[in-house]
């Protein structure tokens, strides 16, 4: 027996003895995968496992039903509900699978899957990085979000961690699960993109970035800040930044998320926002992959701009003398934090390979505007461009420049483009933005080394902060997205060239020198990752310090244990890993 005191209005304290049994059959069932807490729902009869977890989530398996559960708002030690006097008899949740396996399991509930022996499942299991391939032990393929939720709770019921895949681009084939006998969740179906009354853009899981952009535009003429590769899904790239030439003047795609569709652990579906759901909506931007499968985003879009300047300068003699170039570059520095010449309408990133250097980004702004204010200072004290462009386009137009030859149309399924590479990532924090040493140690690296490197490779340098910087005005605790002070965001990307070939050794080493010439001779400044960059050489100790910083990944942590104690979503780099 429990034995509550119960306070009655106007009269004195009484004690009532009340049953278990009695406590849960008055309860309301759980309708959103929530128990006990100030709502009192129970989990018994609920869809979501008859289990009420130590922080008060409904589930079925071990961690929720094991040490810590709520007796009074489920059952406890089984996801079986217990004998009970009463006349009326609770239906078993329908998301507790009763099959032996997981093929079983998914069978049973109709869910629509690819096994190995499926004669699509090589095409379907192919990374978009060829250096990391993995063999999941299914391919979910939903068409609705119950088959995911289904799918969620049977690969918890077997002990078989999930991963979604949105676009496939994970540069640590995480979308693959990061490992082999993982769950894949594809979203290729969940294409819908839809803009409200109030420029809000529902889209689909499963979005490419290129088919958004021309959807939004297409419906209501509007835009959102987002990457330049048309067939980048959209999943990973909002939920761990999402950076595009518009950020400085819009932020992060992530900073335009005002709501997430997504399942749990449990197999709850539920729609997060910044009063329903706060933590989940926290931990889903920034960290997402270790916390559920967003189903639809809900992002609030901008006027498309009715003209966009693209522009590019082709430097040259960047790779001769290293203090020469460490100078240059130096100037650049200088250039884009110059608040009397730059604001937020600028992008700006820089190119290298060893062989050519360039600048290019583009202006919300007038031409006349950008020949006269912005092209002369930068240009100051550079050698005369070999090459150069500044030309006024519309808003597609500018995207589909930027595209480098792909079209803004992405297919929606059957997507074939693949490399085979390594890739780092290092944030420059604009209080310790890059010295005149690191920079020569920097160029002197490539001279010596990728001048005439055996294997291609390039770097991307992309301006986050400068002033007016819409990046770096959010708070560091908006999102669980961590780069809010980053001067630049470098990518150092080493390929193969030929994605049949073997991969070169020769290659990873070249690029753990690359960043390391900088990391080294800067020793006082401490370089974070992007996690959108991510790199699967890391540990998970130095991917989560690379990621987040301390506060962060102890709220995330937190987080995590509440909604996911059993670490059903995971890889290699997840949270609690």
């Amino acid at each position: 027996m429990l034995t509550r005191i119960v306070t009655l209005v106007g009269l004195a304290t009484v004690t009532l003895a009340v049953s278990l049994d009695q406590l849960q059959r008055r309860a309301t069932v759980s309708p959103d995968a929530t128990c006990g807490g100030a709502q009192g729902y129970t989990c018994l009869g609920s869809s979501f496992g008859n289990c009420c977890s130590l922080h008060g989530w409904c589930g079925s398996t071990a961690p929720y039903c094991g040490s810590g559960c709520q007796p009074a708002f489920g059952t406890c030690g089984s996801n079986t509900p217990p004998t009970s006097t009463s006349t009326s008899k609770t239906t078993p949740p329908t998301s507790t699978p009763t099959a032996g396996t997981l093929a079983q399991c998914l069978t049973q509930k109709n869910v629509p899957i690819r096994l190995t022996s499926s004669a699509d499942f090589p095409q379907l299991a192919q990374p978009y990085n060829l250096r990391l391939p993995y063999t999941p032990a299914v391919i979910v393929l939903p068409t609705t979000v119950q088959h995911i939720s289904d799918a969620v709770t049977c690969a918890a019921k077997n002990n078989v961690k999930v991963q979604p895949r949105g676009g496939g681009h994970s540069y640590a084939a995480f979308g693959l699960g990061g490992q082999n006998g993982a769950m894949v969740i594809d979203l290729q179906s969940f294409q819908e993109v839809s803009v409200d009354a109030n420029n809000v853009a529902k889209v689909g899981g499963g979005v490419r970035l290129g088919n958004l952009a021309q959807a939004i535009f297409n419906q209501r003429q509007r835009a959102l800040p987002h990457g330049t590769c048309p067939g980048v899904g959209v999943g990973g790239h909002a939920t761990h930044g999402g950076f595009g030439l518009s950020s400085r003047a819009w932020g992060l795609t992530l900073d335009t998320i005002v709501a997430l569709d997504v399942v749990l652990a449990n197999g709850s579906s539920v729609k997060a926002t910044p009063t329903a759901y706060p933590d989940i909506y926290y931990a889903l931007r920034g960290a997402a992959d270790s916390f559920g499968i967003v189903t639809s985003f809900y992002l609030q879009t901008q006027p498309a701009p009715a003209s966009v300047v693209n522009w590019s300068f082709r430097i040259p003699d960047m790779f001769t003398s290293a203090a020469t170039s460490a100078n240059r570059f130096l100037h650049i520095q200088s250039f884009v934090q110059n608040a009397s010449v730059v604001d937020r309408n600028l992008g700006l990133g820089m190119y290298m390979d060893g062989q050519g250097f360039s600048i290019s980004g583009t202006y919300f702004g007038s031409l006349t505007d950008f020949n006269n204010k912005i092209k002369p200072e930068l240009l100051r004290g550079l050698p005369t461009p070999t090459s150069q462009t500044a030309t006024a386009m519309t808003w597609i137009q500018s995207l589909t420049a930027l595209a480098d030859g792909q079209p803004l149309t992405q297919p929606t399924t059957g997507y074939n483009l693949h490399d085979s590479f390594f890739a780092k990532s290092i944030v420059v924090p604009t209080s310790g933005q890059f010295t005149a040493a690191t920079l020569t140690s920097y160029f002197d690296y490539i001279i010596k080394n990728g001048v005439n490197s055996a294997n291609p490779w390039f770097s991307i340098i992309n301006l986050y902060g400068g002033p007016d910087s819409q990046i770096n005005a959010k708070p560091t605790d908006f999102s669980a997205y961590g780069d809010r002070t980053a001067l630049w965001v470098i990518q150092h990307y080493g390929y193969t060239g030929n994605t049949a070939a073997p991969f070169p050794q020769g290659i990873i080493p070249f690029i753990n020198g690359l960043s390391n010439s900088i990391t080294s001779a800067q020793p006082q400044t401490v370089f974070p990752g992007y996690i959108n960059y991510v790199d699967p050489s890391l540990t998970p100790a130095q991917a989560h310090a690379a990621y987040f910083d301390d506060a962060t990944y102890a709220r995330l942590l937190s987080i995590k244990q509440k909604v996911d104690p059993g670490k059903v979503f995971w890889n290699p780099q997840a949270v609690g890993t």
